[in-house]
């Protein structure tokens, strides 16, 4: 099974350069391309979510969890190559120690750590890999995004 490059392109960004800004950014211009979907829209809040706490908003990533969950719920443990169940479990875990650290007063409690998608699919793994040996450019990315908002 062949994925669509942005969506290989945001798993990339997601568990090997935690570049969870341009991650959110691919996903984004697929989510709308696709008709906005809901579980690319969760998926999209998992990652905003991870950017915020990075940047020490922990509002917003509770938020943006809180959200990622309500959206990813309806899905299938198994979805679009991915284990949507354990990526939903860990994002449960995460918002609750975001909010029991704010709760309690002391954010030390609840360190930023990076979350990995686990992908279960094989074709899934080698495009991602694929892109991994060969990563994309910034410039490049650019180019894109900028050539399809001209379309």
């Amino acid at each position: 099974m062949s994925y669509d490059p942005l969506y290989v392109a945001h798993l990339y960004y997601f568990n090997h350069e935690r570049d969870y800004f341009e991650c959110h950014e691919v996903l984004e211009e697929l989510w709308l391309r696709e008709g906005r979907s809901p579980l690319y829209q969760g998926l999209l809040q998992v990652a905003v979510g991870l950017y915020h706490h990075r940047n020490d908003n922990w509002n917003g990533a509770v938020k943006l969890f809180t959200g990622a969950l309500q959206k990813l719920a309806p899905y299938p443990e198994d979805a679009l190559g991915i284990d949507l169940g354990k990526l939903r479990q860990e994002s449960e875990i995460y918002r609750a120690g975001l909010e029991k650290a704010m709760q309690a007063g002391d954010l030390r409690q609840h360190p930023f750590h990076d979350l990995t998608i686990a992908i279960i699919d094989a074709a899934l793994v080698e495009q991602v890999e694929r892109l991994r040996l060969h990563p994309p450019e910034k410039q490049e990315r650019e180019h894109e995004k900028r050539t399809r908002s001209n379309e």
